[in-house]
């Protein structure tokens, strides 16, 4: 066995020295973004779980509102037909879930989640750009 595979097998609470190990750190092996032990004082609040309730909300009521509205708009706005509205709500939908799947993926594999999520907000912001400029 390589002296590289063995450092990554041992978790990091254990390279502390003892007196250290359970004192001001967690002693489950938690870290933090830099790959350092985490801190108890700054681990494992409430503070980050209403943000995200919050945000989970809010996209949720979001998405809902506008699949609700979105064959109404298609429609009356845009002069689809029924079929074409109902088939592109339904592609729109299909979309919404099927995308995260992928994001999940790149960022088990690849990226990470937050090279992801920055790569993704990229594109986004690309893509509506682009059909701001040409609805203009």
């Amino acid at each position: 066995m390589e002296a590289g595979a063995a450092d990554e097998e041992t978790p990091l609470i254990q390279q502390l020295p003892p007196e250290e190990q359970c004192s001001q750190y967690t002693c489950d092996g938690t870290v933090n973004s830099d790959k350092k032990p985490a801190l108890k004082q700054s681990t494992g609040h409430w503070r980050a779980c209403f943000f995200i309730l919050g945000a989970q909300f809010a996209e949720t009521l979001c998405f809902f509102m506008v699949s609700k509205n979105l064959v109404m708009y298609l429609t009356s706005a845009l002069h689809e037909s029924n079929i074409d509205a109902a088939q592109s709500v339904s592609i729109w939908i299909g979309t919404s879930f099927f995308t995260p799947l992928i994001g999940a993926f790149l960022a088990d594999t690849y990226w990470g989640r937050y090279w992801t999520t920055v790569i993704s907000l990229f594109i986004i912001i690309i893509v509506s750009a682009t059909k701001q400029i040409s609805s203009n």
